[in-house]
């Protein structure tokens, strides 16, 4: 039996024009065996979700609830507990994309203990690049940089390819600051979406015939790296902390954060031999290597690749994801703080599909008007 959650996923999906075909099967086939679904009012969908348990989302909403203190603005997860409720959020979340151009068109009163999050702000495409003699130069959205290798229309920055032979490599770095994420096209016509609070050491141009190699510093980074035969037989590798990921013409997402100690590295296309500790492991699409840089510990596991990598796309996309790692996400591009007075909720596990167009106090208000 196909879960409603999934079914909304694939219908947030479709309206993204991001289904895979084996989730157009899926839907089509859903389609066929419900066909009263097509007719189907928002309302109605609204209603089921309502009816689906007895619970205090009143309750729920206080739970999430923002205030901000500091500097920084701080999301605080209240001590109550929220196990009798935990599942109607849960299908609040996964369908408060598909849902929110008609929930926001009923007014919403103003409420004095509600505004303390209209001074957070959604992230927007913004960097700081640092050229090879340290100066900076920042990249913002409707601003035009040129510089001697690259242009930026202040949403991403392109690499011009080389057509002289050079023998010195020069590097630049492009820094992603929290509430922040931008797009780079590097000289080999490798492209790289570059996620909140992340930064990449790159050459402007590639040495023919060497290997072209790139370090992820530190954060996230989805990379469709152009293939060897294009590249004179060229091999491309990321390094990042403890690994080494060399690829073999392929699309991957890598997560490596620099407060946490785990590295995540996500194969969407093609292959990539990861190599740690002196070993080395080849990954197959739709497998996810975890390798723990404090014990190295290392596993493969096979996942849901579109939620690994939903956040190029403009969509948060979680599946049991435990709610202390949902809010790290969120904290990175809303450039917030988050604080849980009671820890038991940090492994409280969710479905969601949410748009990252939206205003954390959207977000929160589309659990608050579900009531």
């Amino acid at each position: 039996m196909i879960e409603f959650s999934h079914i909304s996923k694939l219908l947030i999906k479709k309206k993204l024009k991001i289904l895979t075909n084996t989730e157009k099967v899926q839907l089509k086939k859903f389609n066929k065996k419900h066909p009263f679904s097509k007719d189907i009012k928002i309302a109605e969908l609204i209603d089921s979700v309502n009816s689906y348990s007895k619970i205090n989302k009143e309750n729920a909403w206080k739970l999430i609830e923002a205030r901000t203190k500091t500097e920084r603005p701080v999301i605080k997860l209240f001590k109550k507990r929220w196990y009798g409720y935990a599942a109607s959020l849960v299908l609040i979340l996964t369908s408060a994309y598909f849902l929110k151009d008609i929930l926001f068109q009923t007014a919403i009163p103003n409420n004095p203990n509600q505004t303390e999050t209209s001074n957070i702000v959604k992230g927007t495409d913004k960097a700081i690049l640092t050229l090879a003699d340290g100066s900076e130069v920042f990249l913002e959205k409707g601003t035009a940089v040129k510089t001697q290798n690259a242009n930026s229309n202040g949403k991403e920055i392109v690499y011009t390819a080389n057509t002289k032979r050079t023998a010195t490599v020069i590097y630049n770095r492009l820094t992603i600051p929290r509430g922040g994420q931008f797009f780079i096209k590097l000289a080999d016509g490798t492209q790289v979406w570059l996620n909140s609070e992340s930064q990449l050491k790159y050459p402007v141009a590639f040495i023919e015939g060497k290997t072209r190699e790139v370090e992820l510093i530190y954060g996230e980074a989805y990379f469709e790296v152009t293939s060897s035969s294009q590249n004179n037989g060229a091999k491309f590798k990321v390094i990042n902390k403890s690994q080494e990921v060399e690829v073999l013409g392929t699309a991957f997402n890598i997560k490596a954060y620099k407060d946490e100690n785990t590295i995540y590295t996500t194969l969407a296309e093609g292959s990539v031999a990861i190599t740690f500790d002196n070993k080395s492991e080849i990954l197959v699409p739709n497998q996810q290597s975890i390798f723990n840089t404090t014990n190295s510990n290392f596993k493969l596991k096979t996942v849901d690749v579109y939620n690994e990598i939903s956040w190029k796309d403009g969509v948060f996309s979680f599946e049991r994801k435990p709610l202390k790692d949902i809010m790290k996400v969120f904290a990175r591009w809303y450039d917030m703080e988050v604080v849980f007075e009671n820890k038991s909720l940090e492994d409280e596990k969710f479905f969601g599909v949410l748009d990252k167009e939206q205003s954390i106090k959207e977000i929160l208000e589309t659990i608050k008007i579900l009531k």
